[in-house]
């Protein structure tokens, strides 16, 4: 058994002041809370400018104190063996703990900072002839000399800001330092760095909590009495199981409310590397998402039941391709308007203007790059539980998955991996590998080269698909469709590559390698082999089986439609007569939704049908017709084959039926 840490984003709305039982209101504990914070990153901000030189990143990232010791892995520990002393601003009255927190959240920006600057003294060290193009020896004298661990997706990063650098200064950077400013200090205070003398932490039921820590009463605390035990109760959410244990949070204030940010830890089991028999492999399809498709190993031949599962995010996809526009052309208006103040003087009566006009745009760019982040959490999450669920409900005990590192876009910037590129695939797999730890199912990548050209049932590495726009176009190149032409094999492209996805990871299963720092399981040896499609069979209905004893057609043709002519046609209806309201004739052809006007909402009578209002605060649906819902919240619906699991049912064993799983 091993443990699993996840961090729940709680709110505490009120607290308590221990010595005097005094209720402290949502708006004035987001007061003290701020000062807390306003405090612990002021300190940090001091600490971590003063340091951001090359000499004590250095010593930093050497690993050893001025007495010759091993530096400990706590933060606060490291620096302060290093001698790196920090003191509260002038006048101001904070205890020792409080230090501990911004010294333990300035090494953890300082760590981070060793960790970029060896990515870049990597990429200046081996900067290609064309850093558009890298060439095989040169990705792996830089695989060579970059830490593990590290996504294509960081490599790219930093080669493009070294690019800038030297585009703009026409020389390489000596460190880090000069190709970044300090990194900014988040307003929070990491109490992991402290012990009871600052806060204690306990649960009050099976969910709910309550911290109990020290806050200032004043912005600017002189002595100790400024300072009060405040008890903060918060509820957990429903994701924090009844048997986590809780860990030292860390509080911030988020749009006027105080965040508590809870790390907990879970036990879960242990999933092993080989022996698996049935298995689940996922492609990052172009038709969709996630394409995946479960395996059974059986006598040295995989075989799928041949129900493929479809992750589809193109209404994702499509709303995150216009904001990333939109986001792209605010940025371009701002940097225009930053290049017009800076070509003029305060004095100027355009200035105020401009800066107005930039100020708003900035604060828009924010906003939309804020939508950008949450609808990619939101897409990531749902799209790793879909996958886990799936695994889980088929009984597998391994998810095989494409090698992100073997499916970046090879010189073409069209091409449809590197259109998919900026997508969420890597913050998948991280969430894939966490869910898939609470069920003890094992998580390997899978080398993505040949997925998509070969065929899974007759290939083995050697037929080759054709790739058609749809089954009966077949003499037309297209991506989505696959046919083999040697077998007749006609399915889903992204599904043939799930088949062989799981056929390499289930035959090339003893071939997994754990990395001993990161934990990822690896499959590198390419095993091919076929894949047979083999659905359970299903019981025969009563009307089969009376069809069968009685030797009768199950599905008789419909009898022929007499049509001979044996009465006369029927008249078309007339012009209905004038009524006492109506003084004109009314037309035959009534038109089957009224065009007048709808009436408003608080006088009388019943809304038209089709001319309902959007939903507001003050507007609720009428009678009409209802819009989806995710016209009314803007959130594009993804879609996903359901969950289905089989279930031994009745007196017949082997005989299984599917249920959905809630």
């Amino acid at each position: 058994m091993s443990r699993l840490t996840a961090t729940a984003s709680c709110t505490a709305y009120a607290a308590v002041v221990e010595a005097s039982g005094e209720v402290v209101a949502q708006a004035l504990v987001v007061r003290r809370v701020a000062w807390l914070t306003a405090l612990a990153r002021e300190v940090t901000a001091r600490l971590v400018v003063a340091r951001w030189n090359a000499a004590d990143l250095d010593a930093l990232g050497s690993g050893v104190g001025l007495d010759g010791r091993v530096l400990p892995s706590k933060g606060w520990m490291a620096l302060r063996r290093l001698g790196w002393v920090v003191s509260p601003p002038s006048g101001v009255r904070v205890c020792d703990r409080v230090l501990r927190c911004a010294q333990e959240q300035a090494a953890r920006l300082l760590r981070l900072a060793l960790h970029r600057r060896r990515l870049v003294a990597a990429i200046v060290a081996t900067w290609p002839h064309d850093p558009g193009a890298h060439t095989g020896a040169e990705w792996e004298a830089l695989r060579a000399l970059l830490p593990d661990g590290v996504s294509a997706a960081d490599i790219r990063n930093r080669t493009r800001q070294v690019r800038a650098y030297l585009d703009e200064h026409g020389a390489f950077p000596a460190d880090l330092t000069e190709l970044e400013e300090p990194p900014n200090v988040a307003a929070q205070v990491v109490l992991a760095a402290a012990d009871r003398q600052l806060l204690t932490l306990e649960r009050t039921g099976p969910r709910s909590a309550r911290l109990r820590v020290r806050l200032p009463l004043v912005e600017f605390p002189a002595s100790s009495r400024d300072w009060a035990w405040h008890v903060l109760p918060f509820a957990l959410p429903p994701t924090v199981p009844a048997e986590a244990a809780l860990c030292a949070p860390t509080v911030r204030v988020v749009k006027g409310r105080v965040r508590v940010d809870l790390p907990f830890q879970i036990p879960v089991g242990f999933a092993p590397a080989t022996g698996h028999r049935v298995g689940c492999g996922f492609d990052w399809g172009l038709n969709g998402l996630l394409t995946g498709v479960a395996g059974r190993l059986a006598d040295g031949r995989v075989i799928s039941d041949g129900r493929p599962l479809i992750y589809d995010a193109s209404g994702v996809s499509a709303k995150l391709h216009r904001l990333r526009g939109e986001r792209e052309h605010l940025a371009a208006k701002h940097r225009h308007l930053e290049k017009l103040l800076a070509a003029i003087t305060p004095a100027d009566p355009r200035y105020l203007a401009l800066s107005t006009a930039w100020q708003r745009i900035g604060v828009e760019h924010e906003r939309l790059c804020a939508r950008i982040r949450n609808l990619n959490k939101a897409l990531t999450w749902s799209a790793a539980r879909w996958a886990v669920d799936q695994a889980a409900a088929a009984g597998a005990t391994v998810i095989y998955v494409e090698d992100l590192a073997t499916l970046e876009a090879r010189g073409r910037r069209g091409s449809a991996n590197a259109r998919l590129s900026g997508q969420v695939r890597g913050r998948i797999i991280e969430a894939i590998r966490h869910l898939a730890a609470k069920h003890a199912i094992a998580v390997v990548t899978v080398a993505a080269r040949g997925t998509s050209r070969y065929c899974p049932r007759c290939g083995e590495g050697t037929s080759v698909l054709k790739h058609c726009p749809a089954p009966d176009r077949l003499a037309e190149r297209g991506w989505r469709w696959a046919y083999c032409p040697a077998c007749g094999l006609s399915c889903d492209r992204d599904w043939a590559a799930a088949e062989r996805i799981v056929s390499r990871g289930l035959l090339g299963q003893h071939t997994t390698r754990t990395h001993r720092s990161t934990g990822v399981r690896t499959i590198h040896a390419i095993v091919e082999g076929n894949v047979a499609r083999a659905r359970p069979t299903r019981k025969p209905t009563r009307a089969a089986r009376r069809a069968r004893r009685t030797r009768t057609d199950l599905h008789p043709r419909p009898a022929a439609r007499d049509r001979a002519k044996r009465r006369p046609t029927p008249k078309r209806p007339t012009r209905a007569p004038a009524s006492p309201r109506n003084n004109s004739m009314t037309s035959s052809r009534v038109p089957d939704r009224r065009t007048v006007p709808a009436p408003p909402l608080t006088g009388g009578g019943q809304r038209p049908a089709g001319h309902a209002p959007k939903p507001g605060r003050h507007q609720p649906y009428r009678t009409g017709h209802v819009r989806n819902s995710h016209h009314r919240t803007g959130f594009h619906h993804a879609k996903a084959t359901p969950v289905l699991t089989f279930i031994e049912h009745g007196n017949s064993p082997g005989q299984a039926t599917p249920i959905r799983v809630t």
